[in-house]
């Protein structure tokens, strides 16, 4: 038996996020199918983290079990030449039995892209959030860090009990290593490193962040909605289309 790490890049917008599901398009269900007429077998891909339906990934990280003996570098290629467009495998190698895409995960890195223009191009419509009202961008960049250390993120935390998270659902508290904002030509871009992350705990920390920008909220205000644990002291969740998973790290 061989453990393989995958390295793959997916457009969400196509898919119904990562997750298997029953009569719905998702990324797992996509790779598993694609694996099991290359190998034969029945194969269940474990990703590093669920990620939700518009949502694109630029290096997700995917470990499964195969009998197969097609080298690596081939592996590569058959998946690729199978799959659709919207995802590309950029990297099979073989991992030790004990490695988990999800388990063995140290920290990921999810960036935020949001275009501030007042004409968002079409071509970048689906993965950015167009956002061309007034905000106070500095306050945002203020806000960021307040964030930072090893913290309760209920409040930013999705309320959706029917959604599984394994061993993560035992606490909400994740550790933050680094939170900021800066100015890249027309977007303005929040990049967020951690331990882990919660259901929907970026988009509503960008969603909270907005509201700093418009003034609805001050800087202080993000120590108070953290003590709070309550979901309705954060903002409202940001669209799924301009979040990104760029990495994980072991």
């Amino acid at each position: 038996m061989r453990n393989l790490k995958v390295t793959l890049s997916y457009d969400g917008a196509e898919f119904y996020g990562w997750q298997v599901q029953p009569d719905a398009t998702t990324v797992q269900g996509t790779l598993a199918s694609v694996i099991g007429r290359l190998t034969g077998e029945k194969v269940l891909p474990q990703g590093s983290g669920r990620t939700d339906a518009g949502v694109h990934a630029l290096a997700q990280v995917v470990t499964f079990v195969t009998e197969s003996s097609v080298p690596t570098e081939n592996f590569v290629k058959a998946l690729n030449d199978i799959l659709p467009a919207s995802v590309r495998v950029l990297e099979v190698m073989e991992a030790p039995p004990e490695f988990h895409a999800r388990h063995s995960a140290r920290a990921k890195t999810y960036r935020y892209r949001i275009y501030r223009e007042s004409i968002c191009p079409p071509f970048l419509a689906r993965y950015v959030w167009h956002y061309p009202y007034p905000l106070d961008e500095e306050a945002m960049v203020c806000a960021a860090p307040r964030v930072v250390g090893e913290l309760d993120f209920t409040s930013f935390a999705a309320v959706d009990p029917e959604r599984g998270r394994g061993d993560e659902a035992a606490s909400n508290v994740r550790t933050i290593f680094s939170s900021s904002w800066e100015r890249l030509g027309e977007e303005l871009v929040y990049t967020v490193r951690g331990s882990g992350f919660l259901h929907h705990m970026v988009r509503n920390l960008v969603g909270t962040f907005i509201l700093v920008g418009r003034g609805t909220l001050r800087v202080a205000d993000i120590a108070r909605i953290l003590d709070a644990r309550k979901r309705s002291a954060a903002g409202a969740t940001a669209p799924a289309s301009g979040l990104y998973l760029v990495g994980v790290e072991y």
